[in-house]
C-alpha cells in the first residue's frame, strides 16, 4: 500500500487508487508498519487529528502484524481477536511491554475517526505470492480480524485479500510471478495497479458511499462481486 513498496522498484497499491476515483487521494501508508506500530508511533493520532467530516479513510494492515518470537520487534500484536486481550512481551533492552490485539488497534482508530465525522473503510490485507495448486492460498488470520473489527464498529469491510486472489487466479501464477521482483510480498508498479483495481472492484461491490466517486476507469475494473 505504501509509496515505494519494499524498495528496488516495487510500489504500493495506494499510489494508484487515485486513478480510479473522482476524489483526491492522500496515501499515508508507511512501509513496514503494523496496526500496533502505526498506533505507537502516533501516526493514527496524526491521521485522526487531520481528518475532516466526510473524509473517507481506508485502513489496511496485516502483513507486518505477526508474532515475532522471543524478542519483540515493535510490530507484533497480541494473538487473538478479543478487544480486551493483551500479552506482555520483552524488548531487545529487556523491558516488558503490554501489547493488544489487531482488532483493538483497528477498532480504536475507526471509532476515533467516526467521532470526527470521517467514514472509515476497513480493508483486509492483500495476498502474498504464495499458491496452493492453481490458486492463491487461504488468507492469514488478519483477514478475519479485519472483518471482525469492521463488524464491531459498523465500518464498511472490503475483503481486499479475496478480490486480489480472484484477480491473480484468473491471471495465473506465471503472470503474477512477474509482479513480485524481490520477494513474495512487494509488488511491481504493474502488480500494484492490479491490486488497486481489485480494491476498486471490492468497493463497487460494497455498501460504502465512496463507490459513488468511482470514475469510468474504476467502473471498468475487471472481475465481479464475491
Amino acid at each position: 500500500m505504501a509509496k515505494g513498496g519494499g524498495g528496488s522498484g516495487t510500489d504500493g497499491w495506494g499510489q494508484y487508487l487515485g486513478q480510479y476515483l473522482n476524489l483526491p487521494v492522500v496515501n499515508n501508508a508507511i512501509a513496514g508498519r503494523s496496526a500496533r506500530s502505526y498506533t505507537d508511533e502516533g501516526r493514527f493520532t496524526t491521521l485522526i487529528n487531520s481528518a475532516q467530516r466526510g473524509d473517507f479513510v481506508v485502513i489496511e494492515f496485516g502483513h507486518n502484524d505477526g508474532l515475532s518470537g522471543t524478542t519483540d520487534n515493535g510490530r507484533q500484536d497480541a494473538f487473538g481477536d478479543g478487544y480486551d486481550t493483551t500479552s506482555t512481551v520483552t524488548t531487545s533492552t529487556g523491558a516488558s511491554v503490554v501489547i493488544h490485539t489487531f482488532p483493538f488497534y483497528i477498532q480504536n482508530a475507526v471509532t476515533a475517526l467516526q467521532a470526527k465525522g470521517a467514514i472509515p473503510i476497513v480493508s483486509s490485507q492483500t495476498p502474498d505470492n504464495i499458491w496452493s495448486g492453481n490458486a492463491i492460498g487461504a488468507g492469514p488470520r488478519f483477514v478475519g480480524y479485519a472483518q471482525t473489527a469492521a463488524s464491531r464498529t459498523g465500518a464498511t469491510y472490503i475483503d481486499h485479500y479475496d478480490y486480489v486472489a480472484q484477480a491473480y487466479d484468473k491471471l495465473g501464477q506465471t503472470s503474477v510471478n512477474a509482479f513480485y521482483p524481490i520477494d513474495h510480498t512487494h509488488t511491481s508498479p504493474a502488480g500494484a495497479q492490479v491490486v488497486a483495481q481489485a480494491f476498486v472492484r471490492g468497493l463497487l461491490c460494497s455498501n460504502s458511499p465512496l463507490k459513488s466517486f468511482v470514475n469510468s476507469a474504476g467502473q471498468a475494473a475487471p472481475n465481479g462481486c464475491l
